[in-house]
């Protein structure tokens, strides 16, 4: 006598094939989720240079920035460019500003640069003005814009003149500084001219 399988015997069957499909499924997608994550852990450099020197110009063809450093490493995942003993030049109108740290990134496409560890700057001054520095742990520069930034202490100094902040923004590198938070300004006495 043979045994007919009825409707109700196949349930469990069928919950069992729809259950090994989900987990084939899930598997999958979690096997992908996790490629780009692993592919991150393993961005290691395809090309290093020492001692590089790299020109940017502007629409006019004249020359606006001069980025040198020692060591220039290129991760192609993150496409993110790590400098060592970065210096950086940037020109406009005759004026120079010079910028040096230990270490720095340059963005995806070039267009950000991140300084890092005794960031120091150099302003050249106006006719009759005195130059401008100013130092600070960290400074993000956006060299085609002229424009930086940085949220960690800062200490500017303009001849006698001498200023501390918690920050500083800066719309033109060649223009006007602000400084932010917690700020303290020493400026020296004039002295009166005898009559």
């Amino acid at each position: 006598m043979a045994i007919r399988p009825s409707v109700h015997n196949l349930y469990p069957v069928i919950a069992l094939a729809l259950l090994a499909a989900a987990t084939v499924w899930l598997e999958r997608i979690t096997r992908v989720a996790e490629a780009p994550a692993a592919a991150l852990a393993a961005d290691k450099p395809d090309f290093t240079a020492d001692h590089t020197r790299i020109l940017g110009f502007g629409e006019d063809g004249r020359q606006r920035y001069e980025l040198v450093a020692d060591r220039l490493i290129h991760f192609p995942v993150s496409d993110i460019t790590a400098l060592e003993q970065p210096r950086l030049l940037m020109y406009s109108e005759g004026r120079e500003v010079r910028l040096d740290s230990v270490s720095g990134e340059v963005s995806p496409g070039g267009e950000q640069v991140d300084l890092a560890g005794d960031v120091h700057v150099w302003r050249s001054g106006d006719p009759g003005r005195s130059e401008t520095t100013f130092a600070s742990e960290k400074l993000r520069v956006w060299p085609d814009e002229n424009r930086a930034e940085t949220d960690t202490p800062v200490v500017l100094t303009q001849g006698e003149t001498r200023a501390t902040a918690l920050g500083m923004r800066a719309d033109n590198l060649f223009g006007v500084f602000d400084l932010l938070g917690d700020v303290k300004v020493n400026m020296p006495r004039r002295q009166r001219k005898p009559s």
